[in-house]
């Protein structure tokens, strides 16, 4: 493993010349993605179901004034339901939500898990995870925070040479889930166009900070044609200094399909002071090997699973 303490740690000084013309340069980047064309937002059941809930409230308490409460409390049920559906990372309660790969028609095709890493990114972090990555010949979707992506724009054309980098909001603020259309349109587009314009690889997923979001998300993402993503597992690294328990939590019960988080910001340490991600990162790699899993990314798995059935057959054979 590289040593992680070499890398440095300050932010990357000076304007970023000629922004336009990158996507032409990066002529190293794999996923050489253009913006997402918007898709049709279809409002989830709940949201049908609470629109509905709304007018039948206003109607009976016109018609029977005297049943207020009872229509009042009918709403208020009704927003803590929504309320609870957006702070579950892994519901698909609010519109269409990954936890898993989608599943691919040819049997040959390859048993893959998606390894996704959040928050960076990182100065010091990241270019040691690139290098664990790269031992091990292994690809990641790296949820990137606009922001940041702009602080270290030579560090996320680095991802974006071999890795997927998804949109994780601009600022990944702690409020994310109780701003509103327009702020959370803001949001997204801002970590998009600085994305995009600082690696040439356009997001085609999106992961809320924290996973927490509310009803207004899905359509600013369909708009976006962006793809919200969650998980399978995660490790809870930015919490825990035990690599061991970590290790444990994203490989218990592993199978194809999963998407496992980790984060290379805002991550835990180790009581010797590592960054748990390294610790844990090379430990997973092995157990995916020994279980006969490869590593994916999003986007290589959605194209597979949209792809016709030929098509993936030849691809599974020449993985």
């Amino acid at each position: 493993m590289p040593d992680w303490r070499t890398t440095p740690s300050a932010p990357e000084r000076g304007p970023d010349p000629d922004r336009n013309s990158r996507d032409a340069r990066a002529t190293g980047t794999i996923f050489r993605m253009s913006v997402s064309p918007p898709r049709t937002w279809r409002p989830a059941a709940l949201i049908r179901g609470s629109v509905a809930l709304h007018l039948a409230a206003a109607g009976v308490t016109l018609v029977r004034p005297q049943l207020w409460p009872w229509a009042l409390s009918a709403v208020l049920a009704d927003h803590l339901v929504l309320t609870a559906a957006g702070l579950w990372p892994r519901s698909g309660l609010l519109g269409p939500n990954w936890t898993r790969l989608p599943e691919l028609r040819p049997s040959g095709s390859p048993r893959a898990v998606a390894i996704t890493i959040d928050d960076g990114p990182d100065a010091e972090v990241t270019p040691a995870v690139l290098a664990v990555l790269e031992a091990h010949r292994a690809t990641a979707t790296f949820f990137c925070v606009g922001e940041r992506v702009e602080q270290y724009p030579s560090l996320a054309r680095a991802i974006a040479e071999r890795h997927e980098i998804g949109n994780h909001s601009y600022r990944h603020g702690h409020g994310f889930a109780l701003l509103g259309p327009r702020a959370l349109a803001r949001e997204v587009a801002r970590a998009q166009q600085a994305i995009g314009t600082t690696t040439g690889q356009w997001p085609c997923f999106f992961r809320a900070p924290a996973g927490l979001r509310n009803l207004f998300l899905e359509p600013v993402l369909a708009r976006a044609g962006l793809q919200l993503a969650s998980w399978t597992r995660r490790g809870y690294d930015t919490l825990s200094d035990n690599s061991d328990a970590v290790t444990a939590r994203l490989t218990r019960h592993l199978r194809a399909g999963d998407i496992l988080l980790l984060h290379d910001g805002h991550v835990a340490r180790t009581r010797a002071g590592v960054p748990l991600i390294l610790e844990v990162l090379p430990r997973l790699l092995t157990a995916l090997a020994t279980a006969q899993l490869t590593t994916t990314t999003l986007h290589a798995a959605l194209r597979r699973s949209t792809a016709p059935a030929d098509t993936q057959s030849a691809e599974a054979a020449s993985t």
